[in-house]
């Protein structure tokens, strides 16, 4: 069995080492949220929903700084699924001194670890990324 999470933050980790434009993916609801949070938080340029007649697909456009280096420095899955690490809200501590971030799963769906802090609530540390 494939992690579906790990898939992705791989799949896009090693689209940027060879400065691809693009990464395609397979669709799946995690996957979108995730996605969105990454455009939201601007490490990503956008995300698109692509259906073809027999498949779904997700469509991320990569992001690179002004001398083409990959813009994401670091991104790495947290929990795992042969160990889950969740964290209490007052545990959420900043991903290097507030430049990076941490997406975290909550009973309210996907979000950064800002927001689940401000919201006062924690969940299964999924990745961290800067």
């Amino acid at each position: 069995m494939v992690d579906s999470i790990s898939d992705m933050l791989i799949r896009i980790k090693n689209a940027q080492a060879v400065g691809k434009a693009t990464v395609d993916l397979p669709f799946s609801k995690n996957k979108l949220a995730l996605a969105k949070i990454l455009e939201k938080n601007k490490y990503i340029k956008k995300q698109e929903n692509i259906k073809s007649e027999k498949f779904e697909f997700l469509r991320i456009f990569l992001k690179y700084n002004p001398d083409n280096s990959a813009f994401i420095e670091h991104i790495k899955r947290v929990s795992k699924p042969g160990q889950r690490i969740y964290k209490g809200f007052r545990r959420l501590q900043s991903v290097r001194q507030g430049y990076g971030r941490r997406i975290i799963s909550t009973s309210k769906g996907l979000m950064t670890d800002a927001e689940a802090r401000k919201k006062k609530i924690g969940g299964e540390v999924i990745c961290e990324i800067w």
